[in-house]
């Protein structure tokens, strides 16, 4: 926009909003408190009528909570993988050491896919060992 096109108003503000915008103009990288009022203006209208407000968030505020969860991912995936691992292990030496005919198997599998939902995934040795002995 030129500068010349522009036209003077009257604006009222508070004395606290003005000694805000003297504080933050300069950072902001504007030349006077119109600049940072013009671009504060252009801000909150399109956060008003853009239906995708999430590209006004602060590109800083964004990258961070990518990482966030980037690395939240990562960390979880790499758990995950180990416990597969581990779970692996113990299935192949449980299976080595035990004979058990399929039906059952099947009916374990369901058993503990019905303790897994009740439980929310916190199934206990305890209680798994007190099912195995008839308790």
């Amino acid at each position: 926009m030129a500068e010349e096109n522009k036209k003077r108003i009257p604006l009222w503000l508070y004395p606290e909003t003005i000694k805000k915008v003297d504080e933050l103009f300069p950072k902001d990288n504007c030349k006077s408190r119109s600049e940072y009022i013009e671009k504060a203006i252009h801000f909150y209208s399109g956060y008003i009528t853009s239906g995708e407000n999430n590209k006004y968030l602060p590109s800083a505020i964004t990258s961070t909570l990518s990482g966030i969860v980037e690395s939240s991912e990562n960390r979880i995936a790499r758990l995950l993988f180990k416990l597969a691992v581990e779970m692996s292990m113990m299935m192949n030496v449980l299976a080595s050491t035990v004979e058990i005919d399929e039906t059952l198997l099947q009916k374990l599998r369901g058993k503990c896919i019905n303790d897994v939902k009740k439980t929310i995934g916190s199934v206990t040795f305890e209680e798994t060992v007190k099912y195995q002995k008839g308790k």
